[in-house]
């Protein structure tokens, strides 16, 4: 079998990647990815030279270039996202143009040379804020409050049209929020980790209460393959880690790990629209698939913050330039980057974010 895989130097599909290669199963994987801020080859270091893996550089808004990379394929596995949820309410444009024509463009290409399957990897934070104690499964209604959980909505209802209409084979995973290895450091798991290494504050957002269901990375990846090899075409699957807590809990937990002073902690304005609760069910996942999360969040949590400290070349290649650029912007100098949102009209531009 040889997989497309939009996305594959970013977080979760460098993981996903890895995850394939590792089952000797004779599987062929066609890295499709841009190259933007996120998506980083050194993630794929270990397996550059793996001769079942190959990469191509583009863009899945570019309909021939996704036509010259999937040609061949038998299945696609679709992660390539502008997945930051600050970056879309600062800069919605770009997300709107890669989730949601990104998918038009694979779901088009992928219908016109036949391929077998197809699997939208989505997020938890299409079915929007959480009542306290309620769980969301398959059939919860989308109610997204953010421009990137709408683009992701959005692209998912495309991939649903597609079945229905084209009777297109495609399957929907929709993920809790995923931590481990290798993930970008604007994320707040490793901004934590990074920023308490260095005795740097750590923005808390509001008062911190945020309740968050966590996924290690390689649980996520087991999902879906298992969706993957297993899912029944037209069904969406979610994918969660069955440990939910609260962002606070989370950046004391690890300060402890750590050794550090909860001084560390500092508080910032919140983000617009932030939404307090995500968490699934996933016994359809069970049920159907046989799979459960098998990494503990105590354990994981350890696992990630033993990785970011031993692999501290890594994180000061992916904090240059851009990263930098937007960190001072966003987490130093929160209040003025959002008293300009707040200020700006729908068709103007205030100088911090561009609308």
């Amino acid at each position: 079998m040889k997989i497309l895989v939009t996305g594959g130097a970013g977080f979760i599909g460098s993981n996903f990647i890895r995850c394939v290669l590792g089952l000797e199963n004779g599987c062929q994987i066609v890295n499709f990815d841009k190259l933007t801020y996120a998506g980083n080859l050194e993630n794929l270091k270990d397996v550059a030279g793996n001769r079942r893996y190959f990469f191509v550089k583009g863009d899945i808004c570019d309909p021939p270039l996704v036509e010259a990379a999937m040609r061949g394929c038998d299945v696609v596995v679709h992660f390539a996202a502008e997945s930051h949820v600050d970056r879309s309410i600062y800069e919605p444009a770009p997300v709107i143009e890669t989730n949601v024509t990104g998918t038009f463009v694979l779901l088009q290409v992928a219908r016109t040379l036949g391929v077998k399957r197809f699997v939208h990897v989505s997020t938890d934070e299409v079915y929007g804020d959480m009542e306290p104690g309620a769980f969301a499964d398959e059939n919860s209604p989308l109610q997204p409050n953010s421009p990137y959980s709408a683009s992701k909505a959005s692209s998912d209802l495309l991939v649903r049209a597609y079945v229905r209409t084209f009777d297109f084979p495609a399957m929907i995973t929709r993920s809790s929020n995923n931590y481990g290895p290798f993930q970008f450091p604007e994320k707040f798991l490793p901004l934590m980790i990074t920023n308490a290494l260095e005795d740097k504050p750590l923005p808390i957002y509001g008062d911190g209460r945020q309740q968050r269901d966590w996924l290690h990375v390689e649980d996520n990846c087991r999902g879906i393959l298992a969706v993957l090899e297993r899912g029944r075409v037209g069904e969406v699957y979610n994918i969660g880690g069955l440990d939910i807590e609260e962002n606070i809990a989370i950046a004391r937990s690890l300060l402890r790990v750590l050794g550090k002073p909860e001084s560390l902690l500092s508080y910032v304005k919140d983000r617009p629209g932030h939404d307090r609760r995500y968490a699934l069910r996933t016994s359809k996942m069970e049920r159907d698939l046989g799979w459960r999360p098998s990494i503990r969040l105590e354990d994981g949590l350890k696992q990630t913050i033993d990785w970011y400290k031993n692999n501290r070349a890594w994180l000061e290649g992916v904090r240059q330039g851009d990263y930098r650029a937007y960190y001072q912007k966003y987490y130093e100098n929160r209040d003025s980057s959002l008293s300009a949102i707040s200020t700006s009209g729908p068709n103007t531009t205030s100088g911090e974010a561009q609308p």
